[in-house]
C-alpha cells in the first residue's frame, strides 16, 4: 500500500506535519536533573483524595529538583465529561493549594493545556504513523466489534483486535477509498508489532523491574469523532511537553506495553513511570481501596466543611509519600515539605493505609505551630464562607480573637486543642460575649449543687486584680479559698478530706464553668486577663437570676 496516498486520503487538509510542532515545542531549558511532571485528570467530576495525592507526589518531585509541574486536562473522551468539569478540577486544586507552573487558566510556552484543543497535533502524529506503515483505518461497526468479542469468548482467546482478528490490516487502498466514498464511520488503529508471548523488562521508579508482555493490540489511536484516545493522547503531549516522570495509579501498569510500544514507533525517547500504590483504609481486619462511594475521607469536600488545613493534608500526604518524613516534621520546626529529600525508593510498593486520626494528628501539630496572627489569618476565608456569624464576631475585634487564639500557645508545649477551622469555635466560643449571653449556651447542665456563686463572685470583687503576675494571682487565689475551708493544693485534700469542702481544682472548676460554660479550658489565668474584671462580674450576675 502506498502509505503517502494513503495519510493524503485520510488527512487531505493537514496545516501542519509532526517537524512543525517539534520545533513549536522545543527541549526545556533545565538542568539535567530537574524533572517536568505533570496532573493530567479528566473533567469527569471532583478531585478526590487519590487523585489529590497523584498531583501531590508529581508537584513534589517537579519542585524539589527545581524542575516545572503543569496541569494538563484530558477531555478527549467527552461522552463522561461533566458540567463545569474543567472549571471543578481547577477550583478543587486551588483550594488545596496546590500550584502549578503552567497550566489552562495560567498559559505557558507548551499549550494549549486542554486536549480537546490539541486536535491538529494528534492529526499531525497519527499522520506520520500512516507515512511510516504503523497506523491504519478501521471501518468494523459497534455489531461487527460485538460479534468479534462473542467469537474471541467462544474460541477461549484474548478479548481485543489483534493478529488474525484485526481485520482491518487486510483492507487495500482501494477498499478504503470506497468506504470513505460510503461517509463509513471509521477509527483509525496502531498496527501493533509486538508479540504477546514475548515478555520485556520494564523499570518503574516506584516498583523497580518487571516483566511485561509486548503489546500486539491494536489499539485505537483516533476515534470517530477525530479525538485521541488516552493512550495516545498523553504520548503525544508528554513527548511535545517534555515530561520526564508520569506518575498515576498502577491500575495503568497493564498500559505500560502500548504506551512504550508508541514512543518506540514514534521514534522518541519514553519518560519515566512511577505507579503510585492505591490509597487503602482498614475495616476490621480486612483493608480495601479507599472508595469515593463509601469514605467521606475520599471527597475533598469533606475537608473543605470541615476546616482541615490544606498545610496539613499535604503534611499527611507527604508521610504517604516517604514514611519517614513523619519523623522528620515532628523533629524540624519549621520545617517544609520541599526541605526533605523524598526519593521513589521510599515509597510504598503496596497500598498506601489511609489513617485518618494521624492526618488529624498532623493537623494539631500543624496548627500548634502558627502563630496566633497566622492561624487567625488561615481561619478568616473558612469563617466568612461556612459562618458568616462567627466570621464578622471574630472580626469585630481582632486583636482580641488574636489574643484568644495565643492562649497557651508560646510555651514549651503550646496547646493543641486544634486539629480543624471548626475547633476554633468549639473551643473558644465562650470567651465572646455575643455568644456567652446566648440562652443556649448557658451551662446549667454543668453546674452542681455545691458550687458556691457567692465564693466565686466575692472572689472576683474582692481579690481578683487583672495587673497580678501569674505567681502572684494564684498564690492570692489560694490564700483566699483557705478561708473558707479549701484546701490549697489536692494533695492537702487528699490527705484529709474532712477537713475541707474541697481543693483549689473545685474552686477553678467552679470558675471554669461560671465563666467558660466549660469543665475544660485551657489556662484560667490567661483566659481571665481577656475578659476584664468588668466582663467577668457581668457574667457572674446573670447566674443570681438562675
Amino acid at each position: 500500500m502506498d502509505n503517502q496516498k494513503l495519510a493524503t486520503l485520510l488527512f487531505p487538509h493537514l496545516k501542519h506535519t509532526r517537524s512543525y510542532y517539534e520545533e513549536m515545542y522545543p527541549k526545556r531549558e533545565l538542568d539535567e536533573k530537574a524533572m517536568v511532571t505533570r496532573f493530567a485528570p479528566s473533567p469527569t467530576g471532583f478531585i478526590h483524595m487519590g487523585s489529590l495525592y497523584a498531583s501531590f507526589v508529581s508537584y513534589v518531585y517537579a519542585h524539589q529538583s527545581k524542575g516545572i509541574f503543569y496541569l494538563r486536562i484530558e477531555d478527549t473522551d467527552q461522552k463522561r465529561e461533566v458540567e463545569n468539569g474543567i472549571e471543578n478540577i481547577i477550583s478543587d486544586l486551588k483550594k488545596e493549594d496546590i500550584l502549578f507552573d503552567e497550566g489552562p487558566t495560567i498559559g505557558g510556552k507548551y499549550g494549549p493545556y486542554i486536549q480537546s484543543e490539541r486536535k491538529e497535533i494528534y492529526e499531525a502524529f497519527v499522520y506520520d504513523l500512516i507515512l511510516k506503515g504503523y497506523a491504519y483505518p478501521a471501518f468494523e461497526s459497534k455489531k461487527e466489534l460485538e460479534q468479534l468479542r462473542k467469537l474471541q469468548e467462544k474460541e477461549k482467546k484474548r478479548i481485543g483486535y489483534y493478529g488474525k482478528y484485526a481485520k482491518g490490516r487486510d483492507l487495500s487502498l482501494e477498499d478504503i477509498q470506497k468506504h470513505l466514498e460510503n461517509k463509513d464511520s471509521y477509527v483509525i488503529r496502531l498496527k501493533a508489532n509486538g508479540n504477546f508471548e514475548d515478555k520485556f523488562e520494564f523499570k518503574d521508579c516506584i516498583k523497580g523491574k518487571i516483566l511485561l508482555p509486548s503489546n500486539d493490540m491494536d489499539i485505537v489511536l483516533l476515534k470517530q469523532d477525530g479525538l485521541p484516545t488516552y493512550h495516545f493522547a498523553h504520548v503525544v503531549d508528554d513527548y511535545l511537553m517534555r515530561t520526564t516522570h508520569v506518575v498515576r495509579g498502577d491500575e495503568w501498569l497493564s498500559s505500560v506495553p502500548v504506551h512504550l510500544q508508541l514512543f518506540r514507533l514514534l521514534g522518541v525517547k519514553p519518560p519515566k513511570y512511577a505507579h503510585i500504590a492505591p490509597l487503602t483504609k482498614k475495616i476490621g481486619e480486612h483493608v480495601r481501596k479507599l472508595s469515593k462511594r463509601y469514605d467521606k475521607e475520599c471527597s475533598m469536600s469533606f475537608y473543605q466543611e470541615e476546616g482541615i488545613p490544606t498545610n496539613a493534608i499535604k503534611i499527611y500526604l507527604a508521610t504517604l509519600l516517604n514514611t519517614s518524613f513523619e519523623d522528620y516534621y515532628l523533629s524540624n520546626q519549621p520545617a517544609s515539605i520541599l526541605d526533605f529529600n523524598f526519593t521513589w525508593k521510599k515509597m510504598s510498593v503496596g497500598g498506601s493505609l489511609f489513617d485518618l486520626t494521624k492526618l488529624l494528628f498532623l493537623s494539631r501539630t500543624y496548627m500548634s505551630r502558627l502563630t496566633a496572627e497566622a492561624l487567625y489569618q488561615e481561619i478568616l476565608p473558612f469563617y466568612r464562607e461556612k459562618d458568616p456569624s462567627f466570621y464578622q464576631t471574630i472580626t469585630a475585634d481582632a486583636i482580641d480573637t488574636i489574643r484568644i487564639l495565643n492562649v497557651e500557645r508560646t510555651g514549651k508545649k503550646p496547646r493543641k486543642d486544634f486539629a480543624t477551622y471548626q475547633d476554633i469555635k468549639k473551643h473558644t466560643w465562650y470567651m465572646y460575649d455575643t455568644y456567652y449571653f446566648e440562652d443556649k449556651q448557658m451551662p446549667r447542665a454543668l453546674i452542681k449543687e455545691e458550687y458556691d456563686l457567692s465564693l466565686v463572685t466575692c472572689y472576683f470583687k474582692e481579690i481578683y486584680d487583672v495587673q497580678d503576675t501569674k505567681e502572684v494571682w494564684y498564690e492570692k487565689l489560694k490564700e483566699y479559698i483557705e478561708k473558707y475551708q479549701y484546701a490549697r493544693t489536692v494533695k492537702e485534700y487528699l490527705h484529709n478530706p474532712g477537713k475541707y469542702k474541697g481543693h483549689v481544682g473545685d474552686f477553678c472548676e467552679m470558675i471554669r464553668v461560671f465563666l467558660f460554660c466549660s469543665l475544660e479550658t485551657p489556662d484560667i489565668y490567661e483566659l481571665l486577663q481577656i475578659l476584664t474584671k468588668a466582663r467577668i462580674l457581668k457574667r457572674l450576675d446573670i447566674y443570681k437570676k438562675i
